[in-house]
């Protein structure tokens, strides 16, 4: 199987694997004195140390949650804020967030490419000002456009707004750091960058108001109660300390040559954020009169798995919303596909792919659209 779905979940590392399995063969509660309980509680503080060098924070600053998702939450509904300014194409785990939590929720409009208006949300600040929480993405999770988040954070300062960002998915992908962001909350995941599912981190800067969601213990200094999830979170450690950004650079030649000859196949072929921006390994892609999710078993069936959206709808292929807030069409964001690669693709990866999407282009796709002629032999 051709796996081209990195930014739904990324294959676990062989080293975080191994980790894992050492610290499952282990017993010790990490809030237990006696000796094995300290020894837990040293793996659980050398990835908290690990995660925090990741996103430049301290590591009294990470709290370890199950998830990028229940980050969003304990930042969105932690800080009791009820003016919440979000964007347009946060991940749903955002926008339900805020609309299970804030009395007044502010959608922050974004332009075609799907970037944030900076100069929309400064005067959307200054129209109501007083206590709220700005949010933004570092990187959407769907087109792979990264948003101006240092800009906003630097808009919110001056009307002494906090800013929560979700770096999910460009966390491993692009350079990191909470302090040139300048925002007060940070949202981790480890299954985005080769680590185990069900856990993540909420990253709080010194000073941030913020009460736990979860209580019945001290756990995660008393913000976050219940025992810790030790081999997940020695598997993160793991998984953070082995990112960089080294890969960007093949990855990007890789989805660039991708788009290229998809659009010479297809000359109504659209990529959705193309003049913004974009992580390395993302493209967003439209087939002219081919359903996505007709695209998806059909790629499905010959050995190829991509995605469409975002990967938290129960599995089922639903209208984007993030395409919506772009101004795209409902016909044409019906057509569009999510390709995303990782540090395991290789070329033969993405001829394959080509060739199972052009095939299916040119079996079902709309008559009238032609390919790019090409050139002519010299």
């Amino acid at each position: 199987m051709v796996y081209l779905d990195h930014n739904a979940t990324t294959p676990v590392l062989p080293d975080v694997a191994q980790a894992m399995a050492q610290a499952l063969a282990r017993v010790g509660n990490a809030s237990s004195v006696h000796a094995l309980g300290r020894d837990a509680r040293r793996s659980v503080e050398d990835a908290r140390e690990r995660v925090a060098v990741l996103a430049g924070a301290r590591p009294a600053e990470v709290i370890f949650t199950s998830g990028g998702t229940e980050a969003n939450n304990l930042a969105l509904r932690g800080t009791g804020r009820e003016r919440v300014l979000v964007s347009s194409v946060e991940h749903v785990s955002v926008l339900d967030a805020v609309a299970g939590v804030a009395t007044v929720p502010v959608p922050i409009p974004v332009d075609g490419d799907g970037v944030v208006d900076i100069g929309a949300l400064e005067a959307l600040l200054a129209a109501a000002p007083g206590p709220a929480l700005v949010s933004v993405m570092l990187a959407n999770n769907e087109t792979g456009v990264v948003q101006p988040v240092a800009k906003v954070a630097e808009a919110a300062r001056r009307f002494g707004v906090l800013v929560h960002c979700d770096a999910v998915q460009g966390a491993g992908k692009m350079p990191l750091d909470m302090a040139s962001l300048g925002v007060d909350l940070l949202t981790l995941s480890a299954h985005k960058m080769g680590g185990p599912q069900g856990i993540g981190a909420l990253i709080v800067r010194d000073g941030t108001p913020l009460k736990p969601e979860a209580r019945g213990g001290g756990q995660e200094r008393r913000r976050r109660a219940g025992t810790e999830n030790v081999p997940a979170i020695v598997g993160f450690g793991v998984a953070a300390a082995g990112q960089g950004v080294a890969e960007a650079p093949r990855l990007r030649r890789l989805r660039d040559d991708l788009e290229s000859r998809i659009t010479r196949v297809c000359g109504g072929a659209r990529i959705f954020g193309a003049g913004a921006e974009r992580l390395p390994n993302t493209c967003c892609v439209s087939m002219p009169g081919v359903a996505s999710e007709t695209q998806i078993m059909a790629l499905d069936l010959a050995g190829v798995a991509v995605g469409a959206g975002s990967a938290c709808s129960s599995g089922k292929v639903e209208p984007s919303h993030v395409l919506a807030a772009m101004g795209v069409a409902p016909e044409q964001a019906s057509t569009a596909i999510r390709v995303s690669l990782g540090r395991d693709t290789t070329e033969d990866d993405v001829s394959t792919f080509l060739a199972a999407w052009t095939g299916l282009y040119k079996r079902l796709g709309e008559p009238h659209d032609s390919a790019v002629p090409a050139p002519a032999a010299a």
